[in-house]
């Protein structure tokens, strides 16, 4: 990823607990809030998803896009943009690391969007998003 945003936070479970909430699409309108709807457009030999497609609403944005999915085991997912209605590209990973306590989760995010945006907007934007969806994997991993 070339300018991408970064933040860590660690989960009191098994990396493997961990993975198993994140690679659980139809419940990330359960815990996510801005993604309404989900639906898994295809999946790898082991089951889990390698495209989705996600319906987000966070208020004044509105967005439909499909990712890929690219999966190593228990140690990390990233994902890329395939189509969009806002977003030019949006590359994304999170990375599961055992620590003393449970799991250090690392959720790197870069997002380039269709409409002029400056950079230091845009990097704010995916701070807000990462801090969000890690706190928001962090309650739902911790109390299910």
């Amino acid at each position: 990823m070339a300018e991408h945003t970064r933040s860590s936070i660690v989960i009191a479970a098994t990396p493997a607990e961990v993975m198993a909430v994140i690679a659980d699409f139809e419940a990330y309108p359960a815990w996510t809030g801005e993604v309404k709807e989900v639906e898994v457009l295809g999946t790898t030999e082991q089951g889990r998803a390698d495209q989705v497609r996600l319906l987000l609403d966070a208020g004044a944005i509105r967005d439909e896009h499909v990712l890929a999915y690219t999966w190593d085991d228990e140690r990390e997912v990233s994902w890329t943009l395939v189509k969009s209605q806002m977003l030019r590209s949006l590359d994304g990973s999170y990375t599961l690391a055992p620590v003393a306590g449970g799991t250090e989760v690392t959720y790197q995010l870069a997002v380039d969007v269709k409409i002029p945006m400056l950079g230091m907007i845009k990097r704010k934007a995916e701070k807000v998003i990462i801090d969000r969806a890690l706190a928001g994997l962090k309650k739902r991993v911790e109390n299910p």
